[in-house]
């Protein structure tokens, strides 16, 4: 899954805002294929609409996506994973994110993301957790290549669009998306500061921050062995980084005390864009 390749291309000319492209790396034998980036109501009407994507033991609606032209999405996809996978395009039923301790009448929905609409994860965050790495090289099976290796970080803000879309298996086994990882650079607040924050604005500075929506920073994050893959191999690490977070982030989140936590979950409170470079303010923190 790592392996494939989405890339978002704009264009103000088409009905569609642009395209959705996806490749595959050169020896698996599939070829690329692009869809409309934002469907309108007459492609829409075109595509299968299918109501159980299974996320979490939710049971969601979507469209089965259509390239523009040649071999459908389904066929190349299923042909390059082994067994029968649609890529779907959410449908318009709100599915709705799950209250929290902090925010217990929550009234938020999310497309095809893990959870909630956002993670806020810091680079500092990140750095933390190296060096923590390199103090543990030998033990828990960390490998010496971390003496230099860096955890993979997405570097550039993803498009929101993307999470109109999901891979899910035509067998009925759901596929769960890879967090949203947003590298946006502040005033330093030093690591895992973000577990005190209760509301964000991000804007181009602090000036357009101030009158920008808000994030609200609904929960921590509970960590799986997801992020042990590399998005590069597509190879899981047999310690890194879920070994060295259970031993440095486990009980940070009192209701997810067997789970260790790395960044929060965000709910945006209005649309807008979020650049890389962009100002964080930070409006209000946890009581």
């Amino acid at each position: 899954m790592v392996l494939i390749t989405p890339k978002v291309i704009l264009d103000e000319i088409s009905p569609y805002g642009g395209e959705l492209s996806i490749s595959f790396p050169e020896n698996s034998g599939c070829e690329t294929f692009s869809i409309p980036l934002h469907p309108t109501g007459d492609v829409l009407e075109m595509w299968k609409r299918i109501g159980d994507v299974s996320m979490w033991g939710d049971s969601i609606d979507g469209y089965v996506c259509e390239p523009f032209a040649g071999p459908s999405a389904t066929s190349i996809l299923s042909r390059y994973f082994g067994k029968s996978v649609h890529l779907a395009f959410k449908g318009p039923n709100p599915r709705q994110c799950k209250p929290t301790d902090l925010f217990p009448n929550l009234k938020a929905s999310a497309r095809y993301q893990d959870g909630y609409p956002l993670l806020i994860l810091s680079e500092e965050n990140v750095q933390v957790l190296e060096q923590e790495i390199r103090r543990r090289i030998g033990q828990q099976g960390i490998e010496e290549k971390w003496a230099t290796e860096k955890l993979e970080v997405e570097r550039s803000v993803r498009s929101c669009t993307a999470y109109h879309y999901i891979l899910t298996s035509t067998t009925h086994h759901g596929f769960t998306p890879l967090d949203s990882v947003q590298t946006l650079f502040y005033p330093e607040p030093g690591a895992f500061a973000e577990d005190d924050w209760d509301e964000i604005a991000v804007g181009s500075d602090l000036k357009v921050a101030a009158k920008a929506p808000g994030i609200l920073v609904v929960s921590k994050c509970a960590r799986c062995l997801l992020p042990n893959v590399s998005p590069e191999t597509g190879i899981r690490d047999q310690a890194v980084p879920y070994k060295v977070l259970m031993k440095t982030r486990l009980g940070a989140d009192p209701k997810n005390k067997w789970k260790p936590c790395c960044g929060c979950n965000g709910v945006p409170l209005g649309e807008g864009t979020i650049t890389v470079g962009d100002a964080v303010m930070i409006r209000s923190l946890v009581d």
